[in-house]
């Protein structure tokens, strides 16, 4: 038995702490960092990274290793709870004001080039949110989990080229609208 599953079982079985601690801590970067590419705000990233764990802690007693790794069902948490937050009303009002603190500017980068970066990221994640959630998935998955096609098949239990079709069906759609744009 992996250590995951090890942990889970604690956490389910014992309420314990320790064992969640750990969880969380073996975890928490990768998903943060999932989050941050998407968001781009530090404190927001946090908050949202917080309140996927707090659910994940919540819903432990509902994963069933049988159907997936624990890892994929956290990234499958993470992207609905990120689907949640663009479809919430506190992202269309965020959206209305673009705050120059929101933006991370790096002393190498010039600041034009950070609200380029921004401005592209938001719109990207625009034209994802108007496609279905499967879509969505892999390409989050793709673009800022780093997975491979063939992970993101496994993750989903899809074959690889539905994968690829689906993604590329996703840049088609992200091209289009830039070029409208």
């Amino acid at each position: 038995m992996d250590r995951d599953k090890k942990l889970i079982r604690k956490i389910v079985k014992k309420s314990d702490k320790d064992a969640a601690n750990e969880l969380i801590s073996k975890y928490y970067k990768e998903v943060y960092t999932y989050v941050y590419r998407q968001i781009l705000d530090k404190e927001l990233s946090m908050d949202l990274t917080q309140e996927i764990f707090i659910n994940v802690l919540k819903s432990l007693n509902n994963y069933d290793e049988r159907k997936a790794s624990f890892r994929t069902w956290l990234y499958k948490i993470a992207t609905y709870r990120l689907v949640d937050y663009y479809r919430s009303k506190s992202y269309k009002d965020n959206n209305m004001l673009l705050s120059i603190d929101n933006v991370d500017i790096f002393d190498n980068k010039d600041i034009e080039v950070s609200f380029e970066r921004k401005e592209d990221i938001e719109r990207i994640i625009h034209v994802l949110n108007n496609l279905d959630i499967s879509l969505q998935e892999i390409f989050r998955l793709k673009i800022f989990a780093d997975y491979t096609f063939l992970e993101i098949s496994e993750t989903l239990n899809i074959p690889e080229s539905t994968v690829k079709t689906r993604y590329y069906s996703v840049i088609r759609k992200i091209r289009k609208e830039f070029e409208e744009g």
